[in-house]
């Protein structure tokens, strides 16, 4: 297997060839499109896809178009995210949103076209494939993506606003707006190298305790974060459904641990070496220090 670096280098030269190659985009929505594809960020999603692929012994060049695929779905809902009818916020990896930008109409179109730019790619792999791997992947990746996946998150985020909040509630949000697109990566990596039922659900469960745990360390990080080093604004979830909300910082600190804890057990279960994915996993409670 290749570092975290290596895969991130790798998805970071193939985001504007995928993107071109979806035909002629007019200009300004591919200008609004490339600035926040290409502005940068952790690729944790996509390196998780092809990092599940490479640990088990599939093709990276047939995972490449949906591991893109999957982080222009990732872009366009943070793009989205950020519009003043959702959290209105003006800060994304360290640049201007979007819309602060090109202004709110091309933002809706640059995430709606990231969006269905993300199916083309994902389906026309699929074509090339003989087998049914990749109508599978694209499948996972458009209903964790979809209304009973990361939109249902968002949905209950946006309209739960200044409630109550309780752990089933605060769970289901957490668990779809942000675990949900951290469980695609997984599944559909190993059903790209053709793994069995068994394994893909490992995977699955490894991947949706460490959403769960990444979004309680947002939580966290929204609380005692330096803006600088996380290229967004902090203090933007005081109204929301947050862990730190229900549990408290050292309540959420501790759950988080118990997540991570529960993925590294998931990949206790899987046949091969599964170094790398318990480092990410443990990585990602360094945050909060």
């Amino acid at each position: 297997m290749r570092t975290e670096a290596e895969y991130r280098d790798m998805i970071q030269r193939s985001l504007e060839p995928q993107l071109q190659s979806l035909g002629a985009v007019p200009e300004q929505l591919m200008d609004a499109m490339r600035y926040s594809l290409l502005a940068g960020g952790k690729r944790l999603r996509p390196v998780m896809l092809l990092a599940s692929c490479d640990m088990a012994g599939g093709s990276l060049e047939e995972a490449m178009p949906y591991a893109c695929a999957l982080e222009m779905i990732h872009t366009y809902s943070l793009i989205h995210d950020d519009l003043p009818g959702m959290d209105n916020d003006d800060l994304r990896r360290g640049k201007p949103t979007n819309h602060k930008v090109f202004g709110e109409g091309l933002a809706i179109l640059a995430g709606d076209g990231l969006l269905n730019g993300a199916m083309e790619l994902a389906l026309g792999a699929s074509t090339r494939m003989a087998e049914r791997r990749g109508i599978l992947a694209t499948e996972i990746l458009a209903r964790h993506a979809g209304v009973t996946g990361m939109i249902a998150g968002q949905t209950l985020d946006v309209t739960m606003e200044n409630s109550t909040p309780t752990e089933a509630l605060v769970s289901y949000i957490h668990t779809h707006k942000t675990s949900d697109l951290i469980q695609a990566p997984m599944e559909m990596g190993l059903i790209l190298a053709g793994c069995g039922p068994a394994q893909i659900e490992q995977g699955r469960v490894y991947g949706e305790h460490m959403g769960i745990a990444f979004q309680i360390v947002d939580d966290l990080l929204d609380v005692t974060g330096d803006p600088a080093v996380l290229g967004k604004n902090t203090g933007m979830d005081a109204r929301k459904m947050t862990w730190v909300a229900l549990r408290g910082m050292e309540g959420a600190r501790r759950d988080a641990e118990t997540h991570i804890d529960a993925a590294v057990a998931a990949l206790k279960k899987l046949p091969w070496d599964t170094a790398f994915f318990e480092n990410m996993a443990r990585a990602s409670l360094d945050r909060m220090n």
